[in-house]
């Protein structure tokens, strides 16, 4: 029997305003760069997440991050039971998911300003993930009640809850290159990283291997091109792309996380990867044609981390702090 098997078990729509909106007493504060790339770089241990038994070489940290201006935190309210996810179709338009007290689903956006929280529905049982194909177009998937996968779809308005089954043990992440194309990615019952892709009709799942410890990431920076990255039995960062139609390797990028990852592109040759430290705080590394060190951005979050870019140049980072509220902060 396969590993995948469809589960269907409809997502109800609560009722009632549940998530909070105002925040906390806590301020999540820049704390600097309290540790050495080399402090958070792992042993060269044996590889833990060998994709069919091969591993890819170990990344080795070169030159210093390139230099940027962040913002301070804000908080922008809620009370999440989850870890955030983020969409933009363009410039000045983010779109937030996370999960409420109620474990329904939970979105807020900004267009020029900050509009209030509204439920969406449904049953959660993951982190969210949330991808946009185009202007007006938003697609979220989350892990239901069922453990099978479960989309909601804005274009123009929120439409029904659908199943696409599986047997997931963890949140899903999406990435799109076009209008007509989606690439989800969860972990399996065996640990090992699935995917299942859409073009104008959705495919059968396909293992990609490795050992996950976490909620995949998953980003394209262009048409044919997805980069996913998850945190590995070692608690380092491991990384596996696709150019056209194939995957490499598995390789390491060092780090010891305490989360899953969230990763953002601007461009081609271009990815931001962000994770919860062993201090609590954002951390941060590159690749802009060869992977920079990894640098502290501060902040003290109790989830994984997500975020998206809207332009060139500039990057939205979002996380759950302590007070469960949703914490924000920019780079540009």
């Amino acid at each position: 029997m396969s590993t995948f098997q469809k589960l269907f078990s409809p997502l109800r729509r609560p009722t009632g305003w549940i998530l909070g909106l105002a925040a906390g007493a806590l301020t999540l504060h820049a704390m600097g760069c309290t540790a050495s790339a080399e402090d958070v770089d792992p042993s060269d241990d044996e590889s833990a997440i060998a994709a069919e038994g091969t591993a890819g070489e170990g990344v080795e940290d070169v030159g210093t991050s390139t230099e940027a201006v962040y913002s301070d935190w804000e908080s922008l309210g809620g009370v999440l039971t989850s870890g955030p996810a983020v969409a933009s179709w363009g410039r000045n338009r983010l779109d937030v998911f996370g999960r409420g007290s109620d474990n329904a689903l939970w979105h807020r956006w900004f267009d020029g300003r900050w509009r209030n929280w509204e439920s969406l529905g449904g049953i959660l049982t993951s982190d969210p993930a949330a991808v946009s194909r185009g202007p007006g177009r938003i697609d979220v998937f989350v892990r239901g009640t069922d453990d099978a996968l479960w989309t909601i779809r804005f274009d123009g308005r929120w439409r029904n809850w659908e199943s696409l089954g599986g047997k997931l043990t963890s949140g899903p992440a999406v990435a799109s290159w076009d209008g007509n194309r989606m690439d989800v990615f969860v972990r399996g019952t065996d640990n090992a990283l699935w995917h299942k892709s859409f073009d104008r009709r959705w495919s059968e799942w396909k293992s990609l291997g490795g050992i996950l410890k976490s909620d995949p990431a998953a980003v394209s920076w262009s048409r044919g091109r997805i980069d996913v990255f998850v945190r590995g039995t070692d608690d380092a960062l491991w990384h596996i792309s696709q150019d056209r139609s194939r995957w490499s390797d598995w390789e390491t990028l060092g780090g010891k996380l305490k989360s899953a990852p969230g990763v953002a592109s601007w461009g081609t040759g271009r990815l931001d990867v962000f994770a919860r430290g062993l201090d609590d705080a954002m951390w941060h590394r590159a690749f802009d044609g060869r992977w920079r060190n990894w640098d502290s951005l501060g902040g003290e979050i109790t989830s994984a981390p997500d975020a998206v870019s809207w332009s060139r140049g500039r990057i939205d980072m979002f996380a759950r702090g302590r007070d469960n509220a949703l914490w924000h902060k920019s780079w540009e």
